[in-house]
């Protein structure tokens, strides 16, 4: 199978390769339109700021590129969000192909802590991606945004200070809050289904 990840200034993306070789893939890490175009699957991963990261793909006209692709697309965290329509993070308009406003976690009592930083639990998982789940399951997050809970889009909630989305799903476009490469066996499965699609 020919996977492509989508090299762009992002980090994290490494370990997201390293699950994949794990699965006994060996993706091909790129920012050529024709190699992401020609590939079978296609994950937008990475941890990042929205308003810097979105500026690198225009200026490299990877937004239109990502937007043109016909395959199964998986995005990961910040490739999450920059999939949604804007975000709060210093007011970025993104890729827009979920039509959904990233916020910003406003803390409601002491105890919670922005960003959101460890394991938490998925659940209303609604979609071949968690095909096998017994619900709910443990997955690991880390962000200080979220995408809201959207009827047309939602296909698995989480709750952290309030229930938001923990994946998106429109199309051939999917795409997890949480890190899957960083989430054990939960994780591995979730990457195996992905490329089961």
């Amino acid at each position: 199978m020919n996977v492509a990840i989508v090299k762009y200034n992002a980090g994290n993306i490494f370990s997201v390769i390293n699950a994949v070789k794990r699965l006994g893939i060996d993706p091909v890490l790129t920012d050529d339109a024709e190699v992401l175009c020609s590939a079978d699957k296609v994950i937008f991963p990475g941890q990042g700021e929205a308003n810097t990261t979105m500026n690198y793909l225009r200026e490299r006209n990877l937004d239109k590129v990502i937007r043109s692709l016909s395959q199964p697309v998986l995005g990961i965290c910040i490739g999450m969000q920059l999939m949604c329509k804007h975000s709060e993070e210093y007011n970025t308009d993104c890729l827009g192909i979920f039509d959904v406003e990233v916020k910003r976690f406003v803390p409601q009592r002491h105890e919670d802590k922005v960003p959101q930083m460890g394991w938490n639990t998925i659940e209303d998982c609604k979609s071949p991606l968690f095909k096998g789940f017994s619900q709910p399951e443990f997955v690991y997050f880390i962000h200080s945004f979220y995408a809201p809970l959207s009827p047309a889009f939602t296909i698995a909630t989480t709750h952290y200070i309030q229930p938001y989305s923990a994946a998106l799903h429109r199309d051939n476009f999917y795409a997890t809050q949480f890190h899957p490469e960083k989430s054990g066996s939960v994780g591995e499965r979730i990457l195996k289904n992905f490329f089961d699609l």
